[in-house]
């Protein structure tokens, strides 16, 4: 029974502690109603709007670099030539309207895409600028004038064939991507009828019905001989990122280029001896084969997972390769893709994994795919584009962010806590003890505080920094930014400790023979604790912002390791500020709203500990 009373008493303390007795009638000439300490500056807290914003944008920010890396995992080796630079939006496969319903052919690129409509008009979409100068969606006035049959993507250029037969090509041309041979101009003169039209890297391909292939672009990086005796016999091409490989009229497949001598590549499997080829496709560095009873069959470079063919219920109709992806049609109508799925090119969509369409054609780029109905709807999926776009070296801006600041809030955070418990023992010893202790603290103090700070920590970064990794110069950092932070906080609690040690609950405890250790420590501490509070949180955006610092002179924590710091480096190049301010706006933007929210909720707490706040 007595439990009972004891547990029903406890909870009416709590109500009362938090929301006060509402049972009893208060007189509005009483006095006002006697409230703890922490009650009352929390009060005072929370009556400033501008406060709890601060605070809500705050702890928003601080969950998004908590939670964010588990969504948006960081890559230190990442990187990707095909996609740097990259401006912010959803817009890589955003197919014209004019397109939908009407459709011909599309040529899926890097990071944008061109298509045909059934009035032989060019469409394009995404990221069309190459360079400062060179934007592909620019089309030449006798492209838009031409009635355009068959149209390829480059990783720079585009290529389209006229019904004519003419061939156009625009974009980068400076090295030799539009340069025809002249056995292209001898053949085209006879009357050539082209049958596929490919373009990759610096190079493009065409095949004629006659089995010639010819292949144009720069030759200093790209193989794009073609062995004479292999002439006329040639069916279709298949183009990597800088090799190729031919699909013979009798079924064979041949690597028919001058480089085939330990290129792998040339190492066609001897599975496929004696059976019959009937498509092929190639990733960047691979080479699938599919065979006429529906296999398929993959070699050569196959690092991203292109090598994992899975099981297919029904046998292949046609294949097709991204940068590191297949995609495969089959019979039933269904569409199947593997490989790397990173941006999600693999993930195709219900409809189409069921074969709930009619699939007229597939078309795959780098990162994305299309597929066209018979009615002339198109079906996306793969990479859209990145929310706040990509770096120099092709990198997510939003997971080097979102990774950067968990560093950032990290740092600033272990760094506050080593100043807080080296300026909460030195301050609590002088304060309390005074005298030739005190004089010591504070000379220590005072030679500590002298130290310039960030040059120090520049010579330190120079001198050791050169042998330490990222994860070793970012503890150093802590413990650096910790050791030489401590002074505000000593003098603070030392100040408060002189006049605390005064008071009569101080004098009492001495009269009980408490330990002077545990008086310090755990009657006077306590006591000084919400000031303690508004300092640690002042300190943790100094402390973000001298990391950063560092970071941004290059003195910190170096990249590939993201701070939000070294983030804003590309600030120092007037390239980048002009051409890709997202570089840097982003980044900036959010550091500055934190280190602002931080600050308005530090001043927020001063104003809560000062009870003469609201007389002013």
């Amino acid at each position: 029974m007595a439990s009972k009373k004891k547990g029903f008493f406890l909870f009416r303390w709590i109500k009362r502690m938090f929301l006060g007795n509402h049972n009893e009638v208060v007189d509005l000439l009483q006095e006002e109603q006697m409230q703890t300490p922490f009650k009352t500056m929390a009060k005072k807290f929370l009556k400033k709007k501008t406060v709890i914003f601060a605070l809500t944008v705050f702890v928003l920010i601080f969950a998004f670099v908590l939670i964010g890396p588990y969504y948006w995992k960081l890559d230190l080796s990442e990187q990707d030539s095909t996609l740097t630079n990259l401006p912010p939006g959803y817009n890589m496969m955003a197919v014209p309207k004019e397109m939908k319903g009407n459709a011909v052919d599309i040529a899926p690129g890097g990071t944008f895409g061109f298509g045909i409509d059934g009035n032989g008009k060019i469409h394009s979409w995404g990221t069309t600028r190459i360079t400062e100068k060179i934007d592909v969606a620019d089309i030449p006035e006798e492209v838009l004038n031409a009635k355009i049959t068959k149209i390829a993507a480059g990783f720079d250029h585009m290529v389209a064939l006229g019904d004519d037969g003419q061939l156009y090509v625009w974009g980068n041309t400076r090295l030799q991507q539009g340069n025809f041979t002249s056995d292209m101009k001898k053949d085209q003169k006879d009357g050539w009828n082209i049958i596929q039209l490919e373009a990759s890297t610096q190079f493009s391909a065409i095949v004629t019905d006659e089995g010639n292939l010819y292949l144009w672009g720069n030759k200093n990086q790209n193989d794009i001989n073609v062995t004479k005796k292999y002439q006329g016999k040639i069916a279709k091409v298949a183009l990597t990122a800088n090799h190729y490989v031919s699909l013979m009229k009798d079924g064979t497949v041949v690597y028919t280029g001058s480089k085939g001598k330990g290129n792998p590549l040339a190492s066609v499997p001897k599975a496929l001896k004696g059976k019959t080829v009937v498509d092929i496709a190639a990733t960047s560095s691979a080479v699938a084969a599919l065979t006429d009873n529906g296999e398929v069959y993959v070699w050569g470079t196959t690092v991203r997972g292109e090598g994992e063919v899975p099981e297919f219920s029904v046998p292949v109709k046609g294949i097709y390769g991204g940068r590191y992806h297949f995609t495969a049609l089959l019979e039933d109508n269904s569409v199947v893709s593997w490989g790397n799925n990173k941006y999600g090119q693999t993930n195709v969509p219900e409809k189409l994994l069921q074969g709930e369409e009619e699939i007229a054609s597939v078309y795959v780029g780098n990162h994305q795919n299309y597929a066209i109905t018979t009615d002339g709807d198109v079906h996306t999926w793969g990479l859209k584009g990145f929310l706040l776009g990509t770096d120099d070296l092709g990198r997510d801006m939003l997971t080097r962010i979102v990774n950067g600041g968990q560093v950032t809030m990290t740092v600033g955070a272990i760094s506050v806590v080593i100043a807080t418990v080296i300026g909460v023992l030195l301050g609590g010893l002088a304060g309390y003890f005074g005298g030739k202790v005190d004089l010591l603290i504070m000379r220590i103090s005072e030679i500590v505080g002298g130290l310039p700070f960030i040059p120090f920590a520049m010579i330190l970064s120079a001198v050791i920094g050169s042998r330490l990794d990222a994860n070793q110069k970012m503890y150093l950092i802590m413990v650096v930014l910790g050791v030489l932070s401590w002074t505000g906080t000593c003098r603070l609690v030392r100040a408060q400790i002189l006049a605390q040690r005064e008071m009569e609950y101080v004098t009492a405890a001495k009269a009980m023979g408490i330990k002077e250790k545990v008086i310090v420590f755990r009657h006077i501490l306590p006591n000084v604790f919400s000031l303690l509070l508004v300092s640690m949180t002042l300190d943790f955006a100094t402390c973000m912002l001298t990391e950063s610092t560092l970071s941004y002179l290059g003195f910190g924590i170096p990249l590939p390791q993201p701070t939000w710091g070294n983030l804003l480096d590309g600030a120092n190049n007037s390239v980048v500020i002009q051409q890709y301010w997202w570089r840097w706006v982003f980044p900036a933007a959010i550091f500055g709203l934190c280190t602002v929210c931080i600050n308005m909720i530090g001043d927020g707490l001063r104003d809560a500990v000062d009870p003469k706040s609201n007389e002013r």
